[in-house]
């Protein structure tokens, strides 16, 4: 049975190459999988995939298109959060039958999902991945996740604890707003990229105190990588300081997660595995 993926950009734009990279890379070793790049994934206006209109309206489409399985978002960047309030009202029956994946910015979309109960979220690779050296790796960890195979998933999940996954800046920008999920027994488990330490230091500070309040199960931290160069150095590495701001609010620090901004990055499907 054919399952089809659509394929949009609620942040930034991909590119018509890198999509025929994907979608000849899907048709070679998963032809089972159909997949879809709405024409909007190629849009551009300033640092986005389009005007905020038009990146809402392919979601949109998208998602309530009954045609489709899921939607796979082409790459994270920033973008959606200006329209996911907008999105979300706008949203039918159908999108709750998909699986809506991506990570990075994609988060965003995911978070809301979540918290509003409308389809099934998977922190996953997404298209772009395939800029990045060996991407395809990446690529077919979501692909196969596709077409059934849970191979993919963060060994770290259990049946017992439900978890998400997000990119640290884009989880302390949903803490406090409409997006933000209840994450309430969750573990929850963080990565990051191209941030001074004092920067991820700061996140984890806001981050933490935010779920400290809302009694999360505890914190996993991912990889944290492309660190700018300072003109000093922190004087700690990443892990200290999670294990610090999670002493000091009080949440279970539970060591690493085997996720990131890189091709060994893994799937966590939100809620129970």
């Amino acid at each position: 049975m054919t399952k089809r993926i659509a394929i949009c950009a609620p942040s930034t734009p991909f590119s018509r190459e890198d999509a025929g990279r994907v979608v000849a890379l899907a048709a070679a070793e998963f032809p089972s999988l159909e997949l879809a790049f709405h024409e909007q994934c190629f849009a551009s206006e300033g640092h986005f995939a389009g005007p905020d209109a038009q990146r809402l309206s392919a979601f949109v489409e998208c998602a309530n298109d009954p045609a489709f399985d899921a939607v796979w978002f082409a790459r994270g960047g920033y973008g959606a959060n200006r329209i996911a309030m907008d999105a979300l009202a706008l949203l039918g029956p159908a999108a709750s039958d998909k699986q809506f994946l991506g990570y990075s910015d994609g988060g965003t979309l995911l978070g809301l999902l979540y918290r509003a109960r409308i389809g099934r979220q998977v922190h996953a690779p997404m298209p772009t991945d395939i800029r990045r050296t060996g991407g395809e790796v990446a690529v077919l960890r979501t692909l196969a996740w596709l077409d059934g195979s849970a191979e993919g998933q963060e060994p770290s999940l259990c049946t017992q604890t439900p978890a998400v996954a997000f990119n640290l800046m884009t989880l302390a920008m949903l803490c406090g707003t409409p997006l933000m999920p209840n994450l309430s027994g969750h573990v929850v488990m963080i990565e990051e990229v191209a941030e001074y330490h004092y920067a991820v230091d700061r996140l984890l500070f806001s981050v933490t105190n935010a779920l400290a309040s809302v009694g999360i199960a505890g914190l996993r931290l991912g990889r944290v990588s492309d660190v700018p160069e300072n003109d000093r150095p922190f004087g700690c590495t990443v892990e200290d300081m999670a294990r610090f701001w999670c002493a000091r609010t009080g949440i279970a620090y539970l060591g690493a997660a085997d996720i990131g901004h890189d091709i060994d990055n893994k799937i966590v499907p939100f809620g129970l595995a």
